[in-house]
């Protein structure tokens, strides 16, 4: 278990990027309180209970995730974001993001691998960068729920490319 001086460091490294990264998704964004914009340079409150959350679609994700939506890009930013909280045993099948992806866990513990790699634990504050393109998957562990904050970007409207499901052996952290 981690002291209470490195998780107040994790957490002020979690904040910082968290800052930027809505800093930078944010510098045209536009709306009013209620949600929606009288001018384009309007700032933008999408108030929570405005925020849909949904079951993740069976041909993406093997056992139930929710996925809460927290943003959409708004142009010119690419830039979007949602909650997703894992079930235990739920995870992801494989997938790929054109410009990769940021993981903010949240939540719980829970497992990502790369293609070719060890699946390696992640928890409750760690931060996991996926680069352009790399093949992986993510989701809770077999005993517990996992909630991360997904931060992804779009290439040529497109966010992620779906492939096959995760199997059990990978799951369970075999080849």
């Amino acid at each position: 278990m981690r002291d209470t001086k490195n998780r107040l460091v994790d957490d002020r490294i979690v904040l910082r990027t968290l800052a930027l990264l809505a800093l930078t998704a944010c510098t045209s964004s536009r709306a009013t309180s209620a949600g929606t914009s009288n001018a384009s340079h309007d700032i933008m409150i999408t108030r929570r209970e405005a925020q849909q959350t949904s079951v993740g679609p069976a041909e993406n994700f093997t056992g139930t995730a929710h996925v809460q939506r927290l943003f959409l890009p708004t142009s010119p930013s690419r830039v979007q974001g949602a909650y997703v909280t894992f079930e235990p045993g739920a995870h992801t099948a494989w997938h790929t993001h054109p410009a990769g992806q940021i993981l903010v866990v949240t939540a719980g513990d829970g497992y990502v691998q790369q293609w070719g790699g060890q699946r390696q634990d992640i928890h409750e504050g760690d931060v996991v960068w996926t680069p352009p393109n790399v093949k992986h998957w993510h989701g809770a562990t077999p005993v517990g729920a996992m909630t991360h904050m997904a931060i992804v970007e779009q290439l040529d409207g497109k966010s992620a490319e779906w492939m096959e499901k995760t199997t059990d052996t990978q799951y369970n952290g075999g080849p």
